[in-house]
């Protein structure tokens, strides 16, 4: 019996510009069980998706396949335009005859023939098909986000202004990642960790709102809407209820941090209070650099007037049930012991960025006067050099950090405001800055400030008299450049946070080959991952500055907020079942399985699917030995049948 409808998207000349359609239509009429085929222009457009309800009534179809773009694109549309007039959404199939076909061919003869081939292969999938429907399961209406930086921050608010409980999760002793080491903001100039400040008051006082420190995450499983987290809290060696933030530990421990380190501001010793603005402005010990846990110092125990030193602390481990999560991890600078072309670890008077921040930091160790590392005098010539590993592949960091073009400019401009006499030189591939008000900021630093923008790349850096001698040229102006600076500035590339490829291992997400982690669509998806439930927040993801990774969180957000606004989550089922006649309960699909959703029966002595978990992802499929294992609507006959049709087609 005849009933399959087949519907031949044109997509503009995206498909017609290399296959035949209307050829196609009327050859694919002739396939057996095709009772109908047509072409349309825009099938997912108002009047294609009509024309496909239309013909479901008036054929009487029963099953229907769309030749388009990639079913990732529109595979739920025209789902639901089926469903719409009564068919079953597994009776719809998509044969992608856009990117596996019209864009990589240029010969119109090859392109329809191929397209002809990829459409049988699909009737003899879809001939196959079961009507499925999806898996029901309830949700926990709770939220985990990992990182406690400005996007964190957000999406904790928004969702919990939603509602919705949260529990925000930031490694470090407190929460304000690197916007609360800033000194100021670009384009605004406004003080850094004073903005931030109301959000984290707003965070630690709302009561929909848990905050763990010192804390990460260890372990993940479950799914969408039901996710078991175990986090571990690293000991601060302080007990938190009793400090009071008084400082006297911190004036009385011998251990003393240089401020060029790279943790957090405010660390000054082996027990500090992070930035001013930090939540209770507690103490922390880092064991890593404590000398009781080396030579039994005990100075700040003895000097604490609140007893609140606990050198016995151990770390804690707590699960966490919750329905969704979103990544908010940050970012890291590209490792500066990789960048000794630039002089990086041998001269004190090179640095990067974020130690500028603290160098010129109203509230950090200088008090507004910038003064060189090597001998505290005030410099007269700094040199800010762009682009330090970004768009660089030798550096394995061919991208562009896209944030250090405004923030170079807003250093200089700091520097001139603070030492008025000082001259400022900039090295720069191209200026890119791209925003509202963005390109304006850096013209005016250079008509009103003064800077020196230089075009052209530093070719080496070392130091003489005294001095750091910049080797480099200006290509506008065809001329070498030699500049005796007191002082230079690295722009160095932003890389993923630390620990992030482990972390998407713990949350079986995916990260692109820099280790960000990955969307599923970079235009029309760009806050989910690929795991259901998983979204991602800022720096994350990508290289953003303040204002985008603040929308970005907030959409990120949203995306929780509206999973949680249902009681019940549909489950693709898209499944992996079992033919308990052939299976041995050998255990090899529990083993290969990525998402922990096969597990031995007992009592059966079968292996079982629990369904909620199974992505589909057919790994035990192709794992079993006994053929045990097939996928829903994908099974080894149907598969065997398709490439029969394929390479039979004439």
């Amino acid at each position: 019996m005849k009933n399959i409808g087949v519907f031949i998207c044109h997509c503009g000349i995206n498909i017609a510009g290399t296959v035949d359609v209307k050829r196609l239509a009327e050859e694919v009429t002739e396939f057996d069980d095709v009772k109908m085929a047509i072409d349309y222009v825009y099938m997912c457009s108002d009047p294609g998706q009509n024309l496909i309800k239309e013909k479901i009534k008036e054929q009487e179809l029963n099953k229907v396949i769309i030749a388009c773009c990639s079913p990732s694109l529109h595979e739920v549309t025209f789902r639901n335009t089926v469903q719409s007039v009564g068919l079953n959404p597994y009776q719809c199939e998509i044969a992608n005859i856009r990117e596996q076909c019209s864009w990589v061919h240029a010969d119109k003869q090859k392109a329809t023939q191929k397209a002809k081939e990829i459409i049988a292969a699909v009737i003899e999938k879809i001939k196959l098909n079961e009507s499925l429907s999806p898996i029901k399961v309830p949700v926990i209406k709770r939220a985990l986000i990992i990182g406690g930086g400005v996007s964190g921050i957000h999406a904790a608010l928004s969702i919990a202004y939603n509602g919705y409980e949260v529990v925000l999760v930031e490694r470090e002793a407190s929460i304000g990642g690197h916007m609360a080491e800033l000194s100021e903001t670009y384009l605004t100039q406004e003080c850094s960790p004073c903005l931030l400040s109301s959000k984290i008051v707003e965070v630690q006082n709302h009561p929909l709102i848990t905050i763990l420190t010192n804390s990460e995450i260890e372990e993940l499983d479950g799914y969408v809407g039901n996710f078991k987290v175990k986090i571990k809290t690293k000991a601060t060696f302080v007990d938190q209820e009793k400090c009071d933030g008084c400082g006297i530990c911190v004036e009385k421990c011998p251990v003393s941090i240089p401020w060029q380190s790279e943790e957090i501001s405010g660390k000054t010793r082996a027990i500090y209070i992070p930035y001013p603005q930090t939540i209770g402005n507690k103490a922390v010990i880092d064991k890593k650099i404590c000398k009781y846990f080396t030579e039994g110092c005990t100075k700040c125990k003895e000097a604490c007037p609140k007893n609140a030193i606990n050198f016995k602390q151990t770390d804690k481990i707590r699960e966490e049930a919750v329905g969704s999560i979103i990544v908010a991890t940050g970012y890291s600078l590209y490792p500066k012991e990789k960048l000794g072309e630039y002089g990086y670890g041998r001269y004190k008077d090179v640095i990067d960025g974020l130690q500028f921040e603290r160098l010129i930091s109203v509230w950090g160790q200088q008090n507004r006067e910038i003064r060189r590392p090597s001998d505290g005098k005030i410099p007269r010539e700094v040199v800010f050099i762009q682009c330090v590993g970004s768009r660089d592949p030798e550096h394995g960091v061919p991208y562009c950090s896209k944030i250090c073009c405004m923030y170079v400019a807003k250093h200089a401009k700091l520097y001139k405001q603070a030492v008025p006499e000082g001259q400022a030189y900039i090295f720069y591939i191209d200026v890119r800055a791209g925003g509202k008000g963005y390109d304006e900021f850096v013209q005016n630093a250079i008509e009103e400030d003064g800077l020196y923008y230089i075009r052209g790349k530093v070719s080496k850096i070392f130091q003489e008299n005294g001095k750091i001698i910049v080797w480099g040229v200006d290509t506008l102006a065809g001329r070498q450049i030699e500049i005796a600076a007191d002082l230079v500035v690295l722009a160095t590339a932003i890389i993923p946070s630390k620990g992030a490829k482990e972390l998407a291992n713990k949350l079986k997400i995916s990260s692109d080959e820099y280790g960000f982690f990955s969307e599923v669509h970079p235009k029309l998806r760009p806050v989910e991952s690929p795991t259901p439930g998983i979204y991602l927040a800022g720096c994350a993801q990508a290289p953003r500055d303040i204002p985008e990774s603040v929308s970005h969180a907030l959409g990120a957000a949203s995306k929780v907020a509206g999973l949680f606004s249902e009681d019940l989550l549909s489950h693709e089922p898209i499944v992996v079942w079992v033919d308990e006649d052939l299976c041995k309960a050998c255990g090899i699909c529990v083993e290969v399985c990525p998402y922990k959703a096969r597990e031995i029966d007992k009592w059966k002595k079968i292996a079982k699917v629990i369904e909620v978990l199974c992505q589909g992802c057919g790994a035990c499929v192709t794992a079993c030995p006994n053929s045990a294992t097939q996928q829903r609507n994908l099974t080894s006959k149907q598969v065997f049948n398709m490439i029969d049709a394929a390479i039979s087609i004439k």
